[in-house]
């Protein structure tokens, strides 16, 4: 199912986005990897998948909270290979931003890389997925449902981006179909303390970190197996949603 489709990835270059690339792409996709400014990492990725399938990822840059740039940005995915199938909305930004001290400044860029640019894509590229009867799959959080201390701004917007995918699903189907994947403990911010990780990965019921390959095998499941699946959120946390 997977050969000859298209799947492009919001932030595809590093984490996620990069394991989520080489799992579609192992899968047979040809893949439209999107960054801001990390294109030395977005180049390696290509090179790399290119070696083993030639001619099977393209790059594309666009800066997501400009919503002219976004239309330009799904119409060069598309063109690449004359179709679109799956659009993955995962480029997110993400930190701390305390009720004493949030600015307009952060509600603009919180919401609009986790929830405005999301929206705007799905629309532009709405078209193209009705076609193909393609997918949308949005990258959600664990914390759009259980807020997390001192990040309100970025829970709020990850809320967001969860009633987008119920909603969106209602009205963009039957052809195309609209699901998110939220994400527990996966990797590590860079300032997290070892004493946080460890009281993370107690409240698991797995007792473990995950690992990105957990989110890009679920993201695959969605996109090419689950085709009576549509509105739907899946944790991926071991667990952790359901602690108390």
């Amino acid at each position: 199912m997977s050969e000859n489709r298209v799947a492009l990835i919001t932030g595809g270059s590093h984490r996620i986005g990069a394991e989520t690339a080489r799992t579609l792409h192992a899968a047979g996709m040809n893949i439209v990897i999107h960054y801001l400014s990390s294109r030395d990492a977005a180049q390696k990725l290509q090179e790399e998948l290119n070696s083993v399938r030639e001619n099977s990822v393209v790059l594309v840059q666009a800066d997501l909270l400009s919503v002219k740039a976004l239309t330009a940005l799904v119409k060069e995915a598309h063109n690449a290979w004359d179709r679109l199938d799956v659009l993955i909305n995962n480029a997110s930004t993400f930190y701390r931003t305390p009720v004493n001290a949030a600015s307009q400044d952060q509600w603009d860029d919180l919401f609009g890389t986790n929830a405005k640019a999301p929206f705007f894509l799905s629309q532009a590229a709405a078209p193209f997925l009705k076609k193909t009867e393609g997918c949308i799959i949005n990258m959600i959080d664990i914390h759009a449902e259980r807020p997390l201390k001192e990040h309100t701004l970025y829970c709020m917007a990850k809320a967001s981006l969860a009633m987008m995918t119920k909603s969106l699903a209602r009205e963009l189907g039957p052809e195309i179909r609209v699901n998110g994947v939220a994400p527990g403990a996966i990797m590590w911010p860079n300032d997290l303390d070892d004493v946080t990780k460890q009281r993370i990965v107690s409240r698991t019921f797995l007792k473990r970190k995950g690992d990105a390959s957990d989110i890009a095998k679920t993201i695959l499941f969605l996109a090419e197996e689950a085709t009576y699946i549509t509105g739907q959120i899946i944790s991926v946390c071991g667990g952790r949603s359901l602690h108390s």
